[in-house]
């Protein structure tokens, strides 16, 4: 059935002329079977339904978390709510309970690359949503800032992201556990269970939907479908666990991290997901340190934010959480990128003829709990590899998107440090002050095998500057304003002209005095910088393209399905 949709165009040829970023156009066909048309941007974006009932402080006020007391946590993790279902004010109730989410839907809104607004397309949120095959839905959590990073497939065909088979307005679905009980941690205080899926969408707007009991307790949050030369599976990036138990239940450490999943073409209802199947893990003992002395969780080191494949190698972010490392990690196919007999145990660079994944990783059930899984994963050379439960832990990195200009040219979203002042006056200075957070830029130095810093573009980001949001509240919460100011960035998409000049697309992350940060409104911008420059050229700065309205929030950004994909037309023909 073709998927619902709302044309801002209409149905005319239209060729568009961007006018800004270098010129050039985007031809918009006259076909009523295409949605997406290469060239064009995606940005997922997710709406609130700002429903006053769906919390309730009297007059019998909503208990948090749902079913807390079914489970076997500690009785002083239940508590009840302080704060309605109205928007912001509702997710004030982090404060108390520090699972707190609501369910919302998701839209994939069409731009050009100058930030026109086309169209968009609204996931199916329920069972019943006539726009696509019965039975199949998706949400996200709507304060989950980490969650609807979208990537291109590796044949630029497909779109994919994550989200919840659940309705809206659910709560605490981004730290339920999933419901297979090989995932279930009884200590989490979230008494219910959802599965999460991957969602793949063509360029008519087809959805496709695949459940994992993967990222039980928490959220899964990218997924890349790996689809040229005969593979067809997905990798994904994610986090898992929200209970007290040490060591782990063992569904949770490998339902963590970084995943390998076969894509599904039965629809939701017929679906019965396993046991997660992880593709790749990394634990600080790869470096020579000691996971016991450290504190270190096993399972958590795989905390994963963003992901890319670049010339055949998976890489990963992990940018936040006590343990690990925050830093950029890619899968070693090879096994001898970076052994523990080398100088630099744990870290090194991808070697010459290493392969994607396309099978899960075999572990030892009996030492899982105490000795994890195999770690097949390497702290790519230069970035940080200092533990962060380690007194020389560097506080300021907090990597997030990442996006391969060329072989030697790497763009890292940093995310900032969510630091706020302790008052009003000195409340934003914290993520004014940041050295690192905005884009970095990093350059392969090809004799010394190491990848270095060479800047970090910041100038027109406005960190810590607060900006109005029509509809929002004025004046603080408490002693915290309310206006948002830009953190940092996470999800990051680019391009790379002859000229070579590199245009990057990047989602802002926030800082505010709303109960919860990832609710706010934020911002789609974009910058265009110099791919050969090493030194930081002078009079470049971001353009701010889109800032979601009130109860919006903006979430990735990506090209469209099928840009780029004529590059693999004469492979095609190949298959």
């Amino acid at each position: 059935m073709r998927s619902h949709y709302v044309h801002f165009i209409g149905r005319l040829a239209t060729i568009v002329p961007i006018l800004a970023l270098g010129g050039g156009f985007v031809v918009l066909a006259d076909r009523d079977d295409v949605h997406f048309h290469p060239g064009n941007l995606v940005v997922s974006r997710s709406v609130y339904h700002n429903d006053a009932d769906t919390v309730r402080v009297s007059p019998v006020p909503t208990a948090l978390p749902p079913n807390c007391a079914l489970t076997s946590a500690p009785p002083a993790m239940c508590v009840t709510a302080v704060a309605d279902g109205t928007y912001p004010f509702v997710f004030n109730n982090n404060g108390v309970d520090g699972s707190f989410g609501i369910t919302s839907k998701i839209f994939l809104d069409q731009l050009t690359p100058g930030g026109l607004f086309l169209d968009t397309l609204e996931v199916p949120d329920s069972p019943e949503d006539s726009r696509h095959r019965e039975g199949d839905h998706l949400v996200t959590s709507f304060s989950s800032k980490s969650e609807l990073a979208l990537n291109l497939s590796t044949s630029r065909r497909f779109l994919t992201f994550m989200g919840y088979v659940a309705l809206i307005d659910q709560l605490d679905a981004s730290n339920s556990n999933t419901p297979l009980p090989f995932t279930v941690d009884p200590t989490n205080p979230v008494g219910e269970d959802f599965l999460r899926a991957v969602a793949q969408v063509d360029e008519h707007g087809r959805f496709q939907f695949t459940e994992t009991n993967a990222y039980s307790g928490n959220n899964g949050r990218a997924a890349i479908l790996n689809d040229t030369r005969g593979a067809h599976v997905y990798y994904t990036a994610g986090n898992a666990g929200n209970g007290n138990l040490d060591p782990q239940p063992e569904g949770i450490i490998v339902g963590a991290g970084a995943q390998i999943i076969d894509p599904s073409t039965k629809p939701e209802e017929d679906q019965n997901p396993g046991v997660p199947t992880p593709v790749a893990s990394f634990w600080v003992s790869e470096l020579g340190a000691d996971p016991v002395k450290l504190k270190d969780k096993v399972g958590k080191d795989d905390n994963f934010r963003g992901m890319t494949i670049h010339d055949q190698v998976l890489y990963f972010t992990k940018g936040s959480g006590s343990n690990g490392i925050n830093t950029v990690y890619f899968v070693d196919t090879t096994g001898n990128a970076c052994p523990l007999t080398s100088k630099t145990p744990g870290v090194g660079v991808p070697q010459p003829g290493a392969t994607l994944p396309t099978t899960a990783l075999v572990y030892n059930g009996a030492t899982l709990q105490t000795s994890g899984l195999p770690n097949n994963m390497c702290v790519l050379a230069g970035f940080p590899a200092t533990p962060n439960k380690t007194k020389n832990f560097n506080p300021s990195n907090f990597p997030f998107g990442i996006w391969f200009a060329d072989d030697n040219t790497l763009y890292v979203a940093d995310e900032g440090d969510g630091n706020v002042g302790k008052t009003a006056a000195t409340f934003y200075g914290p993520a004014a002050a940041q050295e690192f957070a905005g884009l970095e830029k990093w350059v392969f130095d090809s004799t010394t095998q190491v990848w270095n810093l060479a800047y970090t573009l910041q100038a027109g980001l406005g960190l810590g500057a607060p900006y109005i949001v029509p509809g929002y509240p004025i004046g603080n919460n408490g002693v915290k304003p309310w206006a948002p100011a830009t953190d940092g960035l996470r999800n990051i998409t680019g391009r790379v002209d002859p000229e070579g000049k590199v245009t990057i697309w990047g989602i802002t992350s926030t800082v505010s005095g709303s109960g919860d940060q990832g609710a706010d409104p934020n911002r789609l911008v974009v910058i265009t910088d110099q791919l050969a420059a090493t030194t930081l050229p002078a009079g470049e700065s971001f353009k701010t393209l889109r800032t979601a309205k009130f109860g919006e929030v903006l979430r990735g950004v990506s090209f469209t399905p099928g840009t780029g994909a004529e590059k693999d037309k004469e492979h095609d023909r190949d298959r």
